[in-house]
């Protein structure tokens, strides 16, 4: 999470459309990912090898809630994940990669057991892309945290394209409908496919595309899982 204030005074800085156009451009990469039939042995060891034996643990806890609930409602698979990935801890991008901002992969998340706020979104976010959810439905979303005054990352559920989304967040465990989270306000959302911007909790205004993304691809280089295809 950062401070609101930082994104109140540069809302046009360059560093943040940056990272937040880039991100969407590995969104659609990594994406396509999800359909790939992956090799778990291969996956499993790499995980063993770069974070050991409690990694590989989380690691297999990960893959059996993406394998075993595939036939299970968007309710389920929700709180499945929410609650797997709530387990884990916050700690700052300072903190854990001597790096004032960086976006690991949910690969990077499950090894390490901690990260901030948009690790816990984008791991959410891609788990649920592989458990079969739409990516329609699914929005990360940029607030502010009332109480905190910052800046921080929530992923939201749509059941359908006029309703109120669930918000999926770390502060809060319980998934709850965006009126009942009145400690967020809303500013902007985005997923692999477009970008919005927030007038109020659960509606937006289509502001832009993917197809506005040149060559920032840091992230969908460190998260190639077609290594682990089969």
């Amino acid at each position: 999470m950062r401070r609101l204030s930082h994104f109140i005074y540069h809302p046009t800085h360059h560093y943040f459309y940056h990272l937040l156009f880039g991100f969407i451009f590995s969104a659609l990469i990594l994406t396509s990912f999800a359909s790939e039939q992956l090799n778990l042995d291969k996956l499993y060891q790499y995980v063993d090898r770069n974070y050991g034996e409690l990694a590989l643990k989380r690691a297999k806890a990960w893959r059996s809630i993406i394998e075993n609930n595939q036939q299970q409602s968007d309710q389920v698979k929700l709180e499945k994940v929410n609650r797997f990935f709530n387990l884990f801890d916050f700690v700052s991008d300072q903190k854990q990669w001597n790096k004032e901002d960086y976006w690991a992969t949910p690969l990077e998340f499950i090894g390490h057991k901690a990260g901030d706020c948009e690790d816990f979104s984008v791991a959410k976010y891609f788990t649920l892309l592989e458990l079969g959810v739409p990516i329609e439905k699914l929005k990360l979303t940029y607030v502010k945290a009332v109480k905190l005054n910052q800046f921080h990352m929530v992923l939201a559920y749509y059941p359908n394209a006029k309703s109120v989304p669930l918000i999926l967040d770390n502060l809060d465990g319980e998934i709850k409908p965006a009126h009942k989270r009145r400690d967020l306000v809303p500013i902007f959302s985005f997923n692999g496919q477009q970008l919005w911007l927030n007038k109020q909790k659960g509606k937006g205004e289509l502001v832009g595309s993917s197809e506005r993304l040149d060559n920032w691809k840091d992230l969908s280089k460190r998260y190639q899982l077609s290594e682990f295809k089969q």
